[in-house]
C-alpha cells in the first residue's frame, strides 16, 4: 500500500485522467477528495472507488475561485489531519490557432486560466504541506523543449507555463521536503472518444512511440501513485517521461 494513510486532493477528479489517478491512489490506500464542477462524473468515480473498498469524497469546487479552493483544502486538512498529495487536472482552453492569428484577448484568458488555477491550487496545498514538512504536488501534461509543430496555439505555451511554475515551486518548497513533479505522456488514446474520425489520431500516437504502444489510463494511475509515494522521495523539480518513447530525452 504505497499511499496508506495519505490524503490526496484531485481537481478534475471526475475526468478520464483524474479518475484514473483517483482509483490508483485509493487502491494504494489513500483517502481521495475529488473536486470538479460536474457532480455526476465526480460521483461515478467516487462510487467505483467505494465499491472496491476505497475511501472517496466529492465536492463542487471552481479551481479558479480562491476562496472556494482555500476553504475546501482547509476543510480537508481539518478533517483528515493532513494534505499529502495535490493534483490539478482541470482542462485548458485549447485554442489551436497560429500565434500570428491568435486574438490577444483569447490568448490572455487562456493563459490566465492556467496560471491562476495552478497558482491557487498549489498555494492552498502548500500552506499545509509546509507546516507538516512533507507533501507532493503533481502536474499532468509536461512540456517539449524541442517542439517544432506549428499551430499548437495556447496548448504548448500553456504546458510550458505549467512547467515554469513547477520549477519555481520546487525550489521554493524543497527546503520544506515538499516535492513538485509533472507527468508527460504524449497522449492517451484510451481516453479519447471511440469515433471513426478519431482513430487515425490514436494510431498516430501509437506509431510515434518506440514501444509501439501508448500509455494507458492504468499506466497513468500506477505511475502517479509511485510518484506520490515515498518510493519516489528523491524525485522533484522534474517531468517524468512516460510517453513510451514518443518523446526522447
Amino acid at each position: 500500500m504505497l499511499l496508506e494513510n495519505k490524503t490526496a486532493v484531485i481537481y478534475g477528479g471526475g475526468g478520464t485522467i483524474g479518475g484514473a489517478m483517483a482509483r490508483a491512489f485509493a487502491a494504494e490506500g489513500a483517502r481521495v477528495f475529488l473536486a470538479g464542477r460536474t457532480p455526476g462524473k465526480l460521483d461515478a468515480v467516487a462510487e467505483e472507488i467505494r465499491r472496491d473498498g476505497g475511501l472517496a469524497e466529492t465536492a463542487i469546487v471552481d479551481a479558479l475561485d480562491e476562496a472556494a479552493v482555500n476553504g475546501w483544502v482547509d476543510s480537508i486538512a481539518a478533517q483528515a489531519g493532513s494534505v499529502d498529495v495535490s493534483v490539478n487536472l482541470i482542462s485548458q482552453d485549447a485554442l489551436f490557432i497560429p500565434l500570428l492569428d491568435m486574438p490577444v484577448a483569447d490568448f490572455g484568458r487562456a493563459m490566465e486560466k492556467v496560471a491562476r488555477s495552478f497558482l491557487l491550487t498549489t498555494k492552498a496545498a502548500a500552506r499545509h504541506m509546509v507546516k507538516q514538512g512533507s507533501g507532493v504536488i503533481l502536474h499532468f501534461g509536461g512540456s517539449d523543449p524541442t517542439n517544432s509543430s506549428p499551430g499548437l496555439g495556447t496548448v504548448q505555451v500553456g504546458c510550458d507555463l505549467v512547467e515554469a511554475l513547477r520549477r519555481q515551486w520546487a525550489c521554493e518548497l524543497g527546503p520544506h521536503s515538499v516535492r513538485v513533479l509533472s507527468m508527460r505522456t504524449g497522449g492517451i488514446p484510451e481516453g479519447m472518444p471511440d469515433l471513426p474520425e478519431i482513430a487515425p489520431y490514436k494510431q498516430k500516437m501509437i506509431d510515434a512511440t518506440l514501444l509501439k504502444r501508448a500509455a494507458t489510463l492504468d499506466d497513468v494511475g500506477r505511475v502517479a501513485a509511485f510518484l506520490a509515494s515515498e518510493h519516489a522521495r528523491s524525485l522533484t523539480s522534474t517531468q517524468v517521461n512516460m510517453s513510451c518513447g514518443a518523446f526522447v530525452d
